[in-house]
């Protein structure tokens, strides 16, 4: 029989691995930038120290702070586009696969409607870059090239990507619900209708906390697609500006504007913090009581 401090021994040695590349890829970088944020770079006379210089340049810097503001106000309504329309639609997609009508194409229908989250990013731009170009696509207006349509363009192109995710989520959950419950309903007299929003979406709302947080987490270290459709360049006039092409047009410069390192630093670190700060009040207020209340 193995001893206690065997196991977890053994435990540590199958962990370590993992741990190691999780400290090396995710932890050290992001300590890194947290450091160098309260330093300011000089090739020459090496590092100083500047304290909160960086975040005071970040938030009262006339154009850099409007570029900021500007950035987290879109990242908002990228993630409230994403939780309004993905969220639903998710719902109505798991709702009819696990209804029964679908009847032996159900798991078809799953696997088509997951196939777009599984695409690269670049494909999925370039595509939709295809559909809605106005001169041979299938709109014969700019969406991309005009500021009152950009961002909600580029947030619909997303949500079409990624609705699969949240429709796994509630489809998982809506097969976990107990027969016995829906059958007991059913003999009461109660329609489809009625057995889905009194029994049935009670049972499954806990999961939508859980995607809002994911989706939130998510969006707010968004990128890919808005570097992939716009590049560096977040036109027209900044109104696809994310916190993630902020940052990289910030610590790497492009469009004209120099990098800083030390002032990407800390949009890093704020992005960081404006993740973390939501994501601990979740599991703080919200996951803590769900979990009393199921035990």
């Amino acid at each position: 029989m193995i001893s206690p401090a065997a196991a977890h021994r053994n435990l540590l040695l199958f962990v370590l691995p993992a741990l190691a590349v999780y400290l090396v890829f995710a932890v050290l970088p992001l300590a890194t930038s947290i450091v160098m944020s309260f330093f300011q770079t000089n090739g020459v006379s090496g590092d100083t120290f500047v304290g909160l210089a960086n975040y005071v340049r970040l938030f009262t810097h006339p154009t850099i702070s409007a570029r900021f503001w500007n950035a987290l106000l879109n990242n908002m309504q990228y993630f409230a586009i994403h939780l309004i329309v993905e969220v639903p639609m998710g719902l109505l997609l798991a709702a009819l696969l696990t209804s029964g009508k679908l009847a032996r194409s159900e798991g078809i229908y799953r696997t088509l409607l997951f196939i777009p989250a599984t695409l690269s990013v670049v494909i999925v731009g370039f595509v939709w870059r295809l559909i809605i170009n106005p001169l041979w696509g299938l709109v014969g207006f700019p969406l991309l090239g005009t500021e009152s349509t950009a961002l909600t363009t580029i947030s619909l192109m997303s949500v079409w990507q990624y609705f699969g995710i949240p429709m796994v989520f509630l489809y998982s959950a809506l097969l976990a619900v107990p027969n016995e419950l829906v059958e007991a309903a059913n003999i009461d007299g109660a329609g489809g209708w009625t057995t889905f929003w009194k029994i049935k979406f009670p049972l499954i709302a806990p999961q939508f906390g859980l995607i809002a947080i994911l989706t939130y987490i998510w969006t707010f270290n968004g990128f890919d697609l808005v570097f992939a459709l716009n590049g560096s360049a977040p036109g027209p006039n900044y109104s696809t500006d994310i916190l993630g092409t902020y940052f990289y047009r910030t610590f790497f410069g492009s469009s004209g504007q120099l990098a800083d390192l030390d002032l990407g630093a800390a949009v890093a670190t704020i992005i960081f913090l404006t993740v973390l700060l939501v994501t601990a009040v979740y599991f703080w207020l919200i996951q803590r009581r769900l979990k009393s209340y199921s035990v």
